[in-house]
């Protein structure tokens, strides 16, 4: 986690919003990084999950990365927590929780549907706390 709040907060003094995402073997060997980019890239899907993901599925040459699990410091949203799912990650790890967009249990729980055809263990708070604050000191800052 301590890598993707690096991330993320390079993210925020790029003027993005500071999300940062990992995707980490079982053997602990980051194979992806994200950050937040989607105004820099002029691409809406650019949210940092989506970024580790394209860059773990290109690095291993799949897009399958079973055997994998997510860490990013903000709860998913709804787009982020199916790409976690068709991407057939093992696990996500999480730090803020999102309760206006959270797709993993704050505002719905698409992990957990019974029309999934892929579970992903998932679990949030993890340094939420740190996560949650460089959120807020991002947006403070913005509104002035």
């Amino acid at each position: 986690m301590e890598r993707a709040l690096f991330l993320a907060d390079t993210a925020g003094k790029n003027g993005e919003v500071p999300v940062g995402a990992l995707v980490v073997t079982q053997g602990g060997e980051i194979v992806g990084e994200g950050a937040n980019c989607p105004c820099q890239s002029n691409d809406p899907t650019a949210h940092a999950e989506i970024v580790a993901l394209r860059a773990a599925a290109g690095r291993l040459g799949n897009y399958r990365l079973a055997g994998c699990v997510m860490v990013v410091t903000l709860e998913p949203c709804a787009m982020c927590a199916q790409a976690i799912v068709h991407a057939r990650l093992d696990g996500l790890v999480y730090g803020a929780l999102d309760k206006l967009a959270g797709a993993v249990g704050s505002a719905t729980d698409l992990l957990d549907m019974p029309f999934q055809n892929h579970r992903v263990w998932h679990m949030g708070g993890v340094l939420g706390e740190r996560c949650a604050r460089l959120l807020q000191d991002f947006f403070r800052a913005r509104r002035g």
